[in-house]
């Protein structure tokens, strides 16, 4: 266990930081001790911050995308800088093993996440379109105003700059919201950024929590006229309604219920490593996740036997600095109390769990911590709460299909349509599988490969719209055309 640090963690307002007069603790997911407390902002400090983004947004939208270039580059180079730290910071906010902060990949997209829409924004202009009569239309990619970024606790510092990134490189100013439960990371990445010389008034931190405190004031403020958003659903319902009386223009990537479909023909071997990664990265705690494991009937009892024993040999729970752990803590006992209310309802319905189902067992000071068992569970019907309910937890339910059509069945059958995984040697059968499932992402014979240019979103219950290169754009930006008469 790396030695306990204790982070007094402050608000970050028209480049200045602030200690906050109401603070709250900040619990090690790993321990449950106190590793630091951070400020709860209301009202005031949204409004403060707001209006520090309002002021700086003339000058930074005046810059226009080369100018603002090198400020952020140098923020992505100060990141890359400071990896070690930020590794370790994301251990003690997340409670994730630090071999998943690995500063060499991890660490290396928060940092691309900055870098690649500071050269997106300068490589990508804007679109002129000749008429016959001789008449062109110009269109103008503007930047909007000041962005509300509200970002999630499970993989927060990606998140934040999956958001700032964009942002900032499209001509907006920003204020983030972060987590409560992580809010150590937000932190840094302000100090980071001052460090880094941007603007004053460029972005903004105010930690603080959901309702009646700085998530709902910044959703709702008549000054800030677009909101990304990164969360569950029913915060992501709140944080609409709560903006309801401004016009306003939401992105919103919301919750999940993930399947990974095993097809017969698949690469056995290939199948069990995805579906260990799809099912227990992050503790489970991830939206992307693949929970929901159907395995086509006639490998489905050697894929079960070879799964739950590669569970058991590869998903360790332990001290997340100790770099052979590979399965960490949740993030807040509330949240252990809720994963584990569900392995309680499978016993009680008589599941099968062929593994864990419980409260993993480990030694002082982890005992107090938020860890869970990898858990399997079987007999399991796809109505089932079980398999339509976001557990977020290291909890798979494992399935049989007899056909293309049952999978497809199984897969279209929850309200959320964010991401899955379809496996087989039969591309044909992929591609067909993949175009009937509505999902933002699918997956094939692998799990979790992020282009930054393409779409990234939900169906249904999981989001609107989409981000990711041109489409971050189209929403950071106001889009306008100039009609050019013929002279």
């Amino acid at each position: 266990m790396s030695e306990k640090p204790f982070f007094e963690v402050e608000h970050y307002i028209d480049g200045r930081f602030e200690k906050g007069a109401n603070r709250f603790e900040i619990l090690y997911p790993a321990t449950n001790e106190v590793i630091g407390t951070a400020p709860e902002g209301k009202a005031e400090e949204v409004d403060r911050a707001v209006q520090a983004a309002r002021r700086a947004f003339p000058g930074w939208a005046k810059l226009g995308a080369q100018g603002r270039r090198p400020y952020l580059l140098r923020f992505a180079q100060k990141i890359r800088e400071h990896a070690e730290e930020l590794a370790r910071i994301e251990t003690w906010d997340v409670g994730r093993p630090i071999r998943e902060n690995n500063p060499a990949h991890y660490i290396q997209r928060v940092a691309w996440n900055i870098e690649f829409f500071a050269e997106f924004a300068v490589t990508h202009g804007s679109e002129a379109y000749p008429m016959d009569n001789g008449y062109v239309n110009v269109v103008y990619y503007e930047p909007v105003g000041v962005a509300g970024l509200i970002t999630p606790w499970n993989v927060p510092m990606m998140l934040e700059t999956w958001k700032i990134g964009p942002a900032l490189a499209f001509g907006n100013t920003c204020v983030l919201k972060p987590a409560e439960f992580t809010p150590i990371g937000a932190w840094k990445l302000a100090q980071i950024a001052h460090e880094a010389g941007l603007p004053a008034g460029v972005f903004n931190v105010v930690h603080g929590f959901g309702p009646d405190s700085a998530g709902a004031a910044l959703a709702a403020h008549p000054d800030v006229p677009l909101i990304s958003f990164t969360g569950e659903t029913r915060t992501g319902s709140a944080i609409i309604k709560a903006g309801a009386d401004h016009i306003k223009r939401w992105s919103m990537e919301l919750g999940g219920k993930g399947f990974n479909i095993v097809f017969a023909d698949a690469d056995l071997d290939r199948a069990i490593h995805h579906s260990l990664r799809a099912g227990f990265f992050n503790q489970g705690e991830f939206c992307l996740a693949g929970p929901r494991l159907l395995v086509q009937r006639p490998i489905y009892d050697i894929f079960l036997e070879r799964f739950v024993q590669a569970v058991k040999e590869n998903i360790r729970p332990g001290d997340p600095f100790d770099p052979n752990t590979t399965l960490g803590a949740l993030i807040h006992p509330e949240h252990f109390e809720r994963v584990t209310s569900y392995l309680r309802y499978a016993k009680e319905a008589g599941f099968q769990i062929l593994v864990g189902g419980g409260r993993a067992e480990l030694p002082p000071p982890f005992d107090r911590g938020n860890f869970v068992e990898p858990t399997v569970i079987t007999g399991v019907t796809p109505s089932d709460r079980l398999c339509q309910e976001e557990i977020f937890g290291p909890v798979v339910t494992v399935m049989p299909f007899d056909d293309e059509q049952e999978a497809i069945d199984i897969a279209n059958g929850v309200q959320y349509g964010l991401s899955g995984v379809v496996q087989s040697r039969d591309l044909g059968r992929c591609m067909r599988v993949s175009g009937a499932i509505r999902a933002g992402t699918i997956w094939v014979n692998d799990f979790f490969v992020r282009d930054l240019r393409v779409p990234f979103g939900g169906a249904k219950s999981s989001g609107i719209g989409r981000e990711g290169g041109i489409y971050s754009r189209e929403f950071y930006t106001e889009i306008k055309n100039v009609c050019l008469a013929n002279a």
